[in-house]
This record gives structure tokens, sequence and C-alpha cells, in this order.
């Protein structure tokens, strides 16, 4: 008997994490953070049923830190075994996981303070630097396409699923007695079209599917109108002299917005004006992307290759150091400004955010999905007040919520993504979704292929004869 155990992410979209129990062996696919709610750092310290001493292998799907991010515990936990993955997930993984254990130094050493004043114990690091260095050392490249044993009786196979650079769908075939289940692991699909990357791949054949339902409740806003409203927001700032303040996760959604802002340049929608890429994760991210050319679509790999995109970000920025950071909310020049973090929950776009949210000449793009309990969230719901640092701030910018940007499949998407697996009648799993858009998505899949998915609560466990 095949056992899943889900770690996380089951009625929410953090925490991934699957335990696989074969006959011979067992794995563990993704292992990331919670983000978001009062307990997350508490949830995010747990290795929950995982049992370092017990676990042959992990896989990543790809390396944003709601997937990643607990596999520096795992190190620190006791874990010698291989992390396997593609090899540009196993680049990205390496500098977010540092970068979170940067932040979590950080936000430590304030929360720290706060209770020594309060005469409470101060909390330790979940993990440190040499356990990130870990996760790097234990990392064996996958390349798409290619089955590898990866733990007795346990091969894997990995497909493009086009959300960030390297992300991959997994395939396991799992040894049970004298034949074999697979098993497919969505992992987080991407949209179809959208630039940079390629389309995901769809999967075969399958006894069972766990599958992703981020937007398995409504589709995304179509691409070409929130490009059309993204350069109406760049066009109003140029004439209007104000600032454009756009919290981006580092690896994907900065990319993304760094090639539609010189095409807009190119096409003549803006003038070259500045544009501050203020994290130095999304620069080194960037410096990666760059590392995996051969992963590109088709288009961004002739616009590289002819040096058009160098040539349309000649006014981009680096902003390397907190004082030059500091300095950009000091200047009243219309600029674009991309920071992080994506959800607006840390890193530098917080204090951007500080200094602009209450300024009526200011515009802040949320360009997509934003967890419940995150400051990102609460913009995008339409707060007027929020608290910054324990300090309460007026929303007088204009707060614009661009879900098209989102590097997650809408729920068309996701159905037209299930559909060559569907005539195979395997079990599905709908995971990494809020319950509602797992009920919407699990009635469309019944709709469409009279297949009765399945919504696990958190620890489930199921299993697979």
């Amino acid at each position: 008997m095949i056992r899943i155990e889900f770690c996380g992410a089951v009625g929410e979209v953090t925490g991934s994490g699957y335990l696989v129990h074969g006959d011979a062996a067992t794995v563990l696919v993704d292992f990331g953070a919670f983000q978001g709610g009062s307990d997350a750092r508490e949830r995010s310290a747990s290795l929950g049923p995982v049992q370092p001493e017990n676990l042959d292998a992990v896989l990543l799907s790809h390396a944003h830190i709601d997937h990643s991010g607990r596999l520096p515990l795992l190190m620190a936990a006791g874990y010698a075994g291989a992390v396997h993955a593609t090899p540009a997930t196993l680049d990205l993984a390496t500098l977010l996981l540092a970068d979170l254990g940067r932040i979590q130094e950080a936000d430590l050493a304030r929360e720290n303070r706060r209770r020594r004043r309060a005469g409470l114990a101060s909390l330790r690091p979940l993990f440190d630097a040499t356990d990130v260095q870990r996760v790097r050392d234990r990392g064996r490249a996958l390349p798409y396409g290619r089955w590898q044993e990866v733990a007795p009786g346990v091969t894997a196979r990995l497909a493009d699923a086009g959300h960030i650079l390297g992300s991959a769908s997994i395939e396991l075939a799992v040894g049970y007695g004298d034949s074999r289940r697979v098993l497919v692991f969505s992992g987080d699909i991407g949209p179809c079209g959208a630039p940079i990357l390629r389309d995901p791949q769809r999967p075969q054949a399958a006894d069972l599917v766990v599958m992703e339902s981020t937007y398995g409740g409504r589709d995304r806003e179509p691409q070409a109108r929130t490009l059309a409203r993204f350069r109406d927001i760049l066009r109003e700032a140029v004439r209007s002299r104000a600032r454009i303040i756009i919290p981006a996760f580092a690896v994907g959604r900065t990319q993304l917005l760094l090639f539609h802002v010189a095409e807009a340049i190119r096409e003549g929608v803006i003038p070259q004006l500045p544009v501050y890429l203020d994290s130095p994760m999304a620069t080194a991210a960037t410096l990666a992307y760059m590392r995996h050319q051969d992963l590109y679509d088709e288009e961004l790999g002739g616009l590289v290759r002819s040096g058009r995109i160098r040539q349309d970000l000649q006014s981009l920025r680096v902003v390397e150091s907190a004082e030059e950071s500091r300095s950009l909310n000091e200047r009243e020049e219309a600029c674009i400004i991309i920071s992080a973090s994506g959800m607006c929950d840390a890193g530098r776009v917080v204090h951007h955010l500080r200094h602009a949210l209450w300024r009526e000449n200011a515009h802040v793009i949320l360009p997509g999905y934003m967890a419940p309990g995150t400051l990102g969230r609460a913009l995008a719901d339409g707060a007027r007040q929020v608290e910054i640092f324990g300090e309460p701030l007026v929303v007088r910018a204009t707060v614009h919520h661009l879900s098209g940007f989102s590097a997650h499949a809408g729920q068309g998407e996701l159905l037209d993504w299930l559909a060559d697996v569907a005539g195979h009648r395997p079990r599905v799993v709908l995971a990494h979704g809020d319950d509602a858009a797992r009920m919407a998505l699990r009635e469309r899949i019944h709709a469409r292929y009279g297949i009765s998915a399945e919504c696990p609560a958190p620890g489930s466990v199921i299993s697979l004869d």
C-alpha cells in the first residue's frame, strides 16, 4: 500500500509538503514554509509527520519559499539524503533560502528586543546559514524529461510547469508489490502564453494526481486586459509625476514586470524613466535567470540574443545598499520601484509602503495573489488603514490589484492541464488552495470529466492500493 501524508497547503496556499510512503522507501515532495497569519512562524518551525532519519529522498518542484522554506529545518534535524530538482531550481532555492534566513534574522532581532523589554525569553532562529548551505550541497540536478531512480523502488521524472524558471511537475513511479503506481504532483502550474517561460506540460497518465488549486475558483483576468491596465497606470504616473511601488516576488514576478516595463518603453507607451530594482534577492535571481537562458520561450530568447532588452531597460538602476534604498523615499520624481516581498510582509518594500501609502500621489500595484493575513491581502481588499511596524497608516495611495500577472494558472487553465490524464480516470486530490477555491474546482472537474476530486483536511493521510 502506498500512503501520502499532507504536511501543509491543504485549505491554504502555503506550507506545501507531501510525504509519500512506498513499499521500500519514503520520499518527500516539497517542504514549504507557512506564510501569513500570526502563527506562521510557529507552524513553519514544525516538521510535522516528517522524520528525517526515515526519509530516503526529497524532491523539490520549484524554489518559492512556500514550497522550499522548511528544507533548512530538515537539514538541521539531521536529514542526510539528496534534494532532487532542476538545475535552475537548485540555483534559485539557494538564493531564496539564504534571503529567508537574513529576513528571519532581522525580524527575530526586532522581536527579541520587544520580548526583552517585556521580560520574555528570546526566540531562537529556526535555522542558520549552515543549514541553507546543506540544502545546496545535497542538491542533485534532474533535468526535465529524464526518468531517474531517487530512492529504492521510486523513480522520478520532471515536466516543465511554466510557473517560474525551473519549476516542475513531479511524476513518481512507486513500486507496489510486483507492479507500480504513478503519482503526479503538479507543483504550481503556470499560465499559458505568458512571456519568458514555456507553457506548462500536461501529464499523460497517472493513478493519482495531486493538483494545486490556487485559482481554482476563478479565471485570472485576461493577460491582454491586465497589460492594458498596467500601461494605463504607467502613463498616469508619468503624467502626474507620481511614484509606483510594486511589491514583487524576487523570483518570477520581478522578471516578468521588468519584461513588461521594457516592452512599454520599446513601444513608446512611456518614456525612459527611473526604474529601481530594490531587492538584492531579486537582483541575484535575475542574474540566475540569465544563466539559464535555455529555459526561455522563443520570444524572450530572441530579444535577449538581439540585445534589445538591455537597450530598453537602460534606465534600470539596481539598488544595492540599505542607505540607497532609504534615499529613494526622499525623492519626488516619477519612478518605478520594484521591491520584495511579493505579499508585502517582509523586506525593503515594507519601508517603501510605509513612506508611500499615506500619500495621494502614489500608486501601489499588487501583481498577483495575496495570501490571507498579509499586508498585501489587506491592501487588495481595500483597507483604508493598515499597520506597519506597529504604526497605524492611512491609505491614500491608489492601490491596483492586477491578478492577471500571477504566475498561477486560472480555473480554465487548470482544467485544461488535467485534460490528457483525465481519460485514464486517476484519483484527483486538490491541494494548495483555500477551501472555496478547492470546492469550486472540484465541481468543475466533476462537470467536465466526471471525476470526483478529493479535498483532504490538514494532517490527512490517503492510501493508494
